[in-house]
């Protein structure tokens, strides 16, 4: 499969155009800080990049948080070399100190900090797509994306945009500069940007490139009880509503739903949960996280799987029939 057989959509105002899914690099951050999926093998996460790479995906999307900068070293460890040069996204405003406690900031200062050391930790010179991570401090908000505008001036980033923020949020920004993109939480367990920030960016013309699409690897259908209770005491996930009851066993029956719907199409769970956020049409493209190759092989059908309207319905109902 190449690049030029897939359908690719343009992000925002950006001449950007990405494949319907990319690479999420929260999880290969490691273990040992504060939002931590376990103890990751780093051999494994370049080997889960490099899949992503060889089955076509075309960006990568990563933070300096993550791990404490530890993703962002293994990212760019694994594209240096390679022939297909990925488009990479990271973010800013999430820092930590030398007791590797973490804090925000957004100063002018702080974004100018964040971002060099991004660029030595990647490898690269230039960040294609450089976001605010938080709106937080919020009484920074102005401050720190008038930086990432002067940054986009200077050449050290292509193009930025934002992360988390809602509607007045990305209104107080667009008043200094333009907004290339949103980055919200969006699945069908947390359907809360469809009221309001799904149909702003949609107007606006903001890409959407939403995260958590199986909610951190609850829907993926690898999900069971004695899993989450099996997880890493570092693992973040453990204290996730989501992952707790009571909404763990409809959750998990949720994902029934799923293999059923995917099974006819010869796909996973999850594949079926990241195109059902890619149904919505303010959505341009959905992060998909991976911790081997061999999970990234199992979600490469969801760059061209797409759900019908009566696939969609039969969803529908059963969220309705089974609220959170």
């Amino acid at each position: 499969m190449t690049t030029a057989s897939l359908s690719l959509k343009q992000l925002g105002n950006s001449d950007l155009q990405l494949t319907t899914i990319g690479f999420g690099a929260w999880a290969i951050g490691g273990g040992n800080w504060d939002f931590a999926w376990g103890a990751q093998d780093d051999d494994a996460s370049i080997g889960a990049i490099h899949q992503a790479l060889d089955e076509s995906i075309n960006w990568i999307d990563t933070a300096a948080i993550y791990g404490l900068g530890h993703s962002e070293e293994i990212v760019g460890k694994a594209v240096k070399g390679r022939a297909e040069k990925p488009l990479i996204f990271t973010k800013c405003s999430m820092r930590w100190d030398e007791k590797r406690t973490i804090y925000r900031s957004l100063t002018s200062k702080s974004v100018a900090e964040e971002l060099d050391a991004s660029l030595r930790r990647l490898g690269v010179e230039t960040i294609d797509l450089y976001q605010i991570h938080w709106p937080n401090p919020e009484a920074e908000i102005e401050e720190g994306w008038a930086e990432m505008a002067r940054q986009q001036k200077a050449g050290k980033v292509r193009w930025i945009g934002v992360s988390n923020f809602n509607v007045e949020q990305m209104k107080r920004a667009q008043a200094i500069a333009p907004i290339t993109s949103l980055q919200p939480p969006y699945s069908m367990l947390r359907p809360a940007v469809e009221t309001e920030i799904l149909p702003y960016c949609l107007e606006n013309g903001i890409g959407v490139i939403n995260y958590s699409p199986m909610v951190s690897g609850l829907l993926t259908g690898r999900m069971s009880a004695e899993r989450v209770k099996a997880m890493p005491e570092d693992d973040w996930r453990r204290k996730a509503a989501e992952f707790n009851e009571p909404r763990l066993s409809r959750n998990l029956k949720l994902v029934e739903v799923l293999r059923e719907i995917g099974s006819a199409h010869g796909v996973e769970p999850g594949v079926v949960a990241v195109a059902w956020t890619l149904h919505a049409p303010a959505i341009t493209a959905a992060i998909v996280g991976g911790r081997s190759a061999e999970q990234v092989k199992g979600m490469a059908s969801a760059l061209h799987f797409g759900l019908n309207d009566k696939e969609y319905a039969q969803i529908g109902e059963f969220l309705k029939a089974n609220p959170a």
